[in-house]
């Protein structure tokens, strides 16, 4: 099972970051300046997951594909790391769908 951890980054702001049971990164959040906001979104992520169309695809400068995790409001709650095809984007994108409603939060 994945997990989210929640850490304090160097400036003070709190972020979040979906790890997939192999331990690596699938969703990074913003900065926060309150932990509770952080908490927050990460909430926002269980409950917006199962839904396809909170999946936004993108292409960054480099021309490689990733993904946002948007809200009902329309802001972007997670980001993806860039991937290599269309094809590992989308086992990214089941993976955030998998882990994220039943994962458990860590603080580090």
């Amino acid at each position: 099972m994945g997990k989210f951890i929640v850490k304090v980054r160097k400036d003070g702001q709190f972020q979040f970051n979906l790890k997939a049971s192999n331990g690596q990164v699938i969703l990074v959040s913003e900065a926060y300046k309150q932990k509770s906001s952080c908490l927050n979104g990460i909430e926002s992520v269980k409950k917006n997951a199962s839904d396809d169309e909170k999946f936004v695809i993108e292409t960054a400068k480099n021309g490689k594909p990733f993904f946002n995790l948007i809200a009902a409001n329309k802001q972007v709650i997670g980001s993806s790391q860039m991937y290599s095809s269309l094809a590992t984007l989308k086992k990214g994108i089941a993976s955030v769908k998998a882990n994220a409603p039943e994962a458990p939060v860590v603080e580090e």
